[in-house]
């Protein structure tokens, strides 16, 4: 389970370090940095995938993707003392960090601006100003020391520290586009990035289902088991099926006849396919996915995903309030705080009725976001009360 969760220059989060439990819920006004928190999380999980840099293309273009403030906000500014300003040349090289630890191993990845070639080529390249990975570190937790590394990647090189604390290359050769990640496999020489690698990869990540007449999850589906919902819910008739087959089926059940009180959900085979079907009482015929409201498809979707028989380490949920009648919002809330005692699960919601839901759990941390001058803060959140969270140095 991850414990700290660590953000710096990353759109509107300049510096910001995450307490996290087993079950986590953000909060905030529109335009708090909610959904760049969310982002930050999407991609740190790419650096897994051997997407960082291109994700980040996708986002505008590294630079679009930065802190666009000053490099330091002086106590001056904060109480309007004197404007908002640049401090001349900066402190420190632009760059973006992401970093986690759980009880037992961190990690950290530092993206930054290529080095000017000298003398510039000319033409010019075009790639000039294409992001680099500069340094990432797999370190013991709970926090990051020289001491306490376990394989360190600076540019090209990566190497790792054996039993006897002694050093050994293992590779020369990484891309300024590739995380370790993704391209470090040798789990005989190198198990914590095997580790750590494995973990981020199954992070689950589920952000407004379609719902609409054309929707995936209203059409039929292969006969197949479905342990894991897939992110736009195309299987859904199949993934319950499969959790009635191999994992908590009355569960399920309950979960339904709690939002719709006396419903049913089955999925009927026809020609080796799936179709969904929903009976309610004073009805004397079963409803098809394509009869259903939106919101109750929704629900469904929800439960698929939160029931999965095969639960991921994290599973964050964005706005999965959308298209729900705030009165299903409790029964939403139920079910996510049962999912949460089999895996760690985040959500981004700002619907009063849900959060208030998931603040029922004792353990549920409830993360407020304030904005104060551009920058995402944590609402009464001291610097003394951040977690622990050191970056190492390029």
């Amino acid at each position: 389970m991850i414990s700290t969760l660590a953000i710096a220059n990353y759109r509107s989060i300049r510096q910001m370090v995450v307490p996290m439990a087993r079950l986590n819920v953000v909060t905030g006004a529109n335009g708090s940095g909610k959904s760049n928190l969310y982002r930050a999380l999407r991609l740190l999980s790419d650096t897994a995938r051997g997407g960082v840099i291109s994700t980040l293309a996708r986002e505008g273009g590294f630079e679009s993707t930065l802190w666009a403030g000053p490099e330091v906000i002086t106590r001056g500014m904060k109480s309007g003392a004197v404007p908002v300003q640049g401090g001349g040349s900066r402190r420190e090289p632009v760059s973006l960090k992401l970093g986690f630890c759980d009880e037992t191993v961190g990690y950290s990845i530092d993206i930054g601006l290529p080095p000017p070639q000298k003398p510039p080529p000319d033409p010019p390249s075009p790639f000039e100003r294409d992001p680099e990975v500069k340094r990432e570190c797999i370190f013991a937790a709970p926090v990051y020391r020289p001491n306490s590394v376990l394989v360190d990647r600076r540019n090209a090189v990566a190497r790792i520290r054996d039993d006897s604390r002694e050093w050994s290359t293992l590779t020369t050769s990484l891309q300024s586009f590739d995380s370790m990640l993704s391209e470090i496999s040798d789990a005989r020489r190198a198990p914590e990035v095997t580790s750590i690698r494995d973990t981020v990869r199954a992070w689950r990540f589920y952000d407004h289902f379609r719902v609409d007449l054309d929707a995936p999850a209203r059409q039929p589906v292969v006969a197949t088991r479905t342990p894991v919902l897939a992110a736009d819910g195309r299987d859904l008739a199949a993934a319950l099926e499969t959790i009635r087959e191999i994992g908590d089926g009355p569960s399920l059940a309950s979960a339904i006849d709690d939002a719709f009180p006396g419903a049913t959900a089955s999925s009927a085979g026809v020609d080796g396919r799936l179709k969904l079907e929903f009976q309610q009482p004073g009805l004397l015929r079963t409803l098809s996915a394509a009869e259903l409201s939106d919101g109750t498809i929704r629900y469904l979707l929800w439960a698929a995903a939160l029931m999965t028989p095969r639960p991921p380490p994290l599973m964050v949920l964005n706005e999965p309030e959308t298209s729900l009648h705030p009165d299903l919002l409790p029964a939403l809330g139920r079910l996510i705080r049962r999912a949460a005692g089999n895996t760690q699960v985040w959500v981004v919601s700002h619907a009063s009725r849900l959060v208030a839901a998931l603040k029922e759990d004792p353990d549920c941390n409830a993360i407020e976001l304030d904005k104060a001058l551009g920058e995402s803060v944590i609402a009464s959140q001291g610097a003394l009360e951040d977690p622990v969270w050191k970056w190492p140095e390029r």
